[in-house]
């Protein structure tokens, strides 16, 4: 697939608020220090789409992007490191939850991790809460250029085996890197292909 517009629909934190378009969705969340920014602008080819920070914690709602017309790229706030306070953290936890649970126009959720770190209780613990809740998702290890060859693969079968002490199997997973394109082509291809067969289901 590629993305000929991408443009920027509306922020909130209400999700009944949110665009009212059948228009599949897919949500990108992840840890606030992740690099989600980096990624959604380098998968759309857009250097400033979405707000980029050296401070953690920038996306504080719900942000709609439509690409192409025809899907919505969906930019959720980041769990962890951000520097917001408990209250702001609970309201972020609640609209993100109810996003979740009630956007029925939600097709995927995909879930960003550093490759560079070892598994974090957090992403676990979030990836359990979409299992339990039957929200499909895929998990997008980022910054992969971040490490050496040798150092890649195995650090990504340390995830691996991480994950299958909690899953069956492992859960779908994309290697990218925002600073040389590294997986954009397989992101979008698989996205390209749902959508494909949503509508000619």
């Amino acid at each position: 697939m590629k993305i000929s517009s991408a443009e920027f629909v509306m922020s909130n934190s209400d999700v009944t608020k949110c665009p009212k378009d059948k228009l599949p969705e897919y949500a990108f969340i992840g840890r606030s220090n992740v690099g989600k920014s980096s990624l959604i602008n380098m998968l759309t080819s857009r250097k400033s789409l979405a707000k980029t920070s050296g401070r953690p914690g920038k996306t504080q709602l719900i942000n709609h992007f439509i690409i192409n017309k025809t899907w919505f790229l969906v930019d959720l706030p980041g769990y962890g490191y951000a520097r917001v306070s408990k209250s702001a953290k609970k309201v972020f936890q609640k609209f993100i939850t109810a996003y979740f649970s009630k956007r029925t126009q939600l097709v995927s959720a995909f879930v960003l991790v550093d490759c560079r770190h070892e598994p974090q209780k957090i992403d676990l613990e979030f990836m359990q809460w979409l299992g339990e809740n039957q929200i499909p998702f895929s998990i997008i290890f980022t910054k992969a250029d971040k490490l050496s060859k040798n150092k890649l693969p195995i650090q990504i079968n340390s995830y691996i085996e991480e994950m299958l002490k909690y899953w069956e199997e492992m859960p779908n997973y994309f290697i990218t890197s925002s600073s040389t394109g590294l997986g954009k082509d397989d992101l979008l291809n698989y996205i390209n292909e749902i959508n494909s067969q949503l509508k000619n289901s």
